[in-house]
């Protein structure tokens, strides 16, 4: 037997343990996931700032990936924008941000199959959850200021609520709780 397909002792080929781990982190964790292939995974996880962001894991011949949507490319101070996500990338665990042709900002990481286990996986979850949701309202206001104004005052002029524009409320002079009387 190949050293790479583990043994019946060691729990099986590294890919099978690491599919066993990334469910097991899955389930404890509580988040909806599907596996539509095998060594595929997306789950939906929950945000405060961001509603939700899809993270997608894929185990590899050597490695466990992981792939998160964050934000689409800026409208505006892209250097600024895009200085900001090199500088975070040094503080981060196990994920970094990362962008693709388009400009779209990603978390990205890899793990080898021998590190996964679901205590690893809990941990790349935390980091996803920290750098999308937790960095989103300043990756928006950094990149699209313009237009949370804009949308600020289209809403107040139709008389909708701004409920959802409160975290900017420096950028559009409003005040929180909806100007408009409704929230």
């Amino acid at each position: 037997m190949d050293a790479a397909e583990g043994t019946e002792g060691d729990g099986g080929p590294p890919r099978e343990r690491a599919a066993r781990a990334l469910e097991q982190a899955l389930r404890e964790a509580e988040l909806p996931w599907e596996s539509a292939r095998p060594d595929t995974y997306v789950v939906q996880l929950p945000g405060t700032r961001k509603l939700s962001t899809t993270c997608s894991f894929l185990i590899g011949a050597h490695t466990l990936s992981l792939n998160a949507f964050v934000v689409r490319h800026p409208d505006e101070n892209q250097e600024a924008f895009y200085r900001w996500l090199l500088e975070r990338n040094l503080k981060l665990y196990g994920v970094s941000y990362a962008i693709d042709r388009h400009g779209d900002v990603y978390l990205t990481g890899r793990l080898p199959l021998a590190s996964v286990t679901p205590a690893e996986v809990d941990r790349l979850l935390g980091a996803v959850v920290e750098n999308a949701d937790g960095s989103f309202n300043t990756l928006l206001e950094l990149g699209f200021a313009t237009s949370i104004r804009k949308e600020y005052a289209w809403r107040v002029s139709r008389g909708e609520s701004t409920r959802n524009l409160d975290a900017f409320t420096h950028l559009t002079g409003g005040r929180p709780d909806s100007p408009s009387g409704r929230s």
